[in-house]
């Protein structure tokens, strides 16, 4: 048996080594007593500016644990370890293809999965490989043409490759470390197994995308890029195989659909071909940038100090007069905003930071939530010409040259307020936000601020900026799937990830796309049982 401390405190001044130390103090312990400990999570309590302090979770051993345990029964913060198990995946029996679409978190994950345990993969991607990725993605910054089949939506890695590669996640899944371990082999900085809020950053993500690219390639699986799914081929309501650049047919026995949420011919593909979708709610609304220091002074009481990262924060309201939600979303500290346009003509703005989030400046989204009732028309398509509609107002706004419309804040508030610098690339043009956010969103932004500022005093300033439009906060529709993740409506499609409306981020995108391919080796290995017993 081991045992867990959770809430231990310690100084910013003083260093992890200092651990064994506390616990000792905390249980009654001589600290020769602690041993094999070692950290399982670390945070940051900031509420107290004046007194912040670093806490820990920490796992440890020590002679006669139960005595332990029963003299501080009463100490809610003990208790034994209880790691969830997680069951290694059994080979698959029988001969397996499965295509898979997309080269985000669910498709890799998926494809690892399954390649682990012998099925025949073939993983293609519209895009292109991380380094040509990010020399198009370079190109268009500089003011070069938008390449609509790479930018920050499309190639490997999917969209979160040009974000801050945040890997929290809401969902108490067993499968969650097994993710964050894989990551780490791959190359993440080991810090991600502890944190509280980990992240890996855009800078450090691309190198992990490569050293996982090669280990899928050893383990057989075939990898082709500049692929985009054009059709399906369907017989009999069951899939055959995919149809690629029009093209090209991969025959397969399954197909796991992780497009990720911008690939919006996809979805136009899916419907004509009378794929179950339904409309899902998301959000649209801007993105706000305030200079790094100036946040952090907001949150620490202080704009600078090495023992503290950049500071975050999440604002969340709802609004009594709407009931729409307002919040904030995908906080980037210490990092910028970029153009995320996929489409001509149709301008959308995101946030990223590297790893060091050293930049001048913070940015987040602040989002309203929009559903079903919103879209003109009832087709499942609706969302996505609803985002197209703002999407085309910003690059009207900006100018038509891809430059973002953008706005002081305070300006934006009260008409008045002097122009700000701003990090978005190509740049940025003075714009009246107005024109590029439906009635609704506008006013409901506009009584959540002065709330977001009574709870962090400086929020509205003279230095901040708000930059249009965002409306890629997650899939505007849901491809419809029964239990074990298939289409409802065409057998062997199984639907993963943000794109297929079942996840928001990285790891629950990658945890679903765990989840898909483990049901498909679940069920292959059924049929063959049952297969046998005939």
């Amino acid at each position: 048996m081991a045992l867990r401390l959770r809430e231990i405190t310690l100084r910013l001044d003083e260093d992890s080594s200092c651990l064994p130390d506390r616990i000792a103090s905390l249980l009654g312990l001589d600290n020769s007593d602690i041993r094999d400990w070692s950290i399982v999570r670390e945070g940051l309590d900031a509420r107290r500016k004046s007194a912040i302090s670093k806490v820990y979770t920490v796992d440890f051993s020590c002679a006669d644990e139960s005595a332990v345990l029963f003299r501080n029964r009463r100490l809610k913060t003990l208790g034994e370890i209880s790691e969830p198990v997680v069951q290694s995946l059994p080979q698959v029996k029988r001969p397996l293809r499965v295509l898979i679409v997309g080269m985000g978190p669910a498709g890799l994950f998926s494809a690892l999965t399954l390649a682990e345990s012998g099925v025949q993969v073939c993983l293609i991607e519209r895009g292109r490989k991380v380094a040509e990725r990010l020399l198009d993605v370079r190109r268009f910054r500089a003011g070069g043409p938008l390449d609509p089949e790479s930018n920050i939506q499309f190639g490997e890695g999917g969209a979160g490759t040009f974000s801050d590669g945040k890997l929290t996640c809401r969902l108490n899944h067993p499968a969650t470390r097994t993710v964050l371990r894989r990551l780490v082999e791959f190359g993440a900085p080991g810090e991600i197994l502890v944190q509280a809020k980990p992240h890996i950053g855009s800078d450090r993500l691309r190198a992990v995308l490569v050293n996982f690219r090669k280990h899928l390639l050893k383990l057989g699986v075939e990898i082709r890029f500049s692929s985009r799914l054009t059709a399906l081929d369907l017989v009999n309501g069951k899939l055959c195989a995919g149809i690629v650049n029009n093209a090209l047919a991969l025959e397969c026995d399954a197909l796991i659909l992780a497009t990720g949420h911008s690939a919006r011919d996809t979805y136009a593909c899916l419907a004509q071909q009378r794929i179950a979708l339904e409309r899902k709610a998301f959000a649209v609304g801007l993105r706000v940038e305030h200079p790094l220091e100036l946040i952090n002074r907001i949150q620490y009481g202080r704009a600078n100090d090495p023992r503290l990262p950049a500071a975050d924060y999440r604002l969340t309201w709802n609004d009594g007069s709407s009931g729409r939600g307002v919040y904030s979303f995908c906080m980037c500290p210490g990092g910028w905003v970029v153009n995320a346009s996929s489409e001509p003509g149709h301008l959308a703005v995101n946030g990223m930071s590297d790893y060091r989030r050293d930049a001048a400046w913070s940015n987040s989204a602040l989002v309203v939530t929009v559903g079903a009732d919103d879209f003109p028309g009832r087709e499942p398509l609706a969302g996505i010409a609803f985002q197209r509609r703002w999407e085309r107002a910003a690059y009207a706004a900006g100018g038509g040259n891809w430059l973002a419309p953008a706005q002081p804040l305070s300006e934006y508030l009260t008409g008045k307020g002097g122009w700000a610098a701003a990090s978005c690339r190509p740049g940025v043009v003075h714009a009246d936000l107005r024109a590029c956010l439906p009635v609704f969103v506008d006013a409901a932004l506009r009584r959540a601020l002065p709330v977001f500022d009574r709870r962090m005093r400086g929020f509205i300033s003279p230095d901040a900026m708000l930059i249009g439009v965002e409306t890629r906060t997650s899939a505007p529709l849901r491809i419809l799937r029964d239990a074990a993740g298939e289409s409802i409506s065409a057998g062997g499609l199984f639907p993963a990830g943000e794109g297929a409306g079942y996840a928001g981020g990285i790891m629950s995108a990658a945890l679903d796309g765990i989840r898909v391919a483990s049901n498909i080796i679940e069920r292959a290995n059924n049929l063959c049982g049952s297969a046998g017993k005939r």
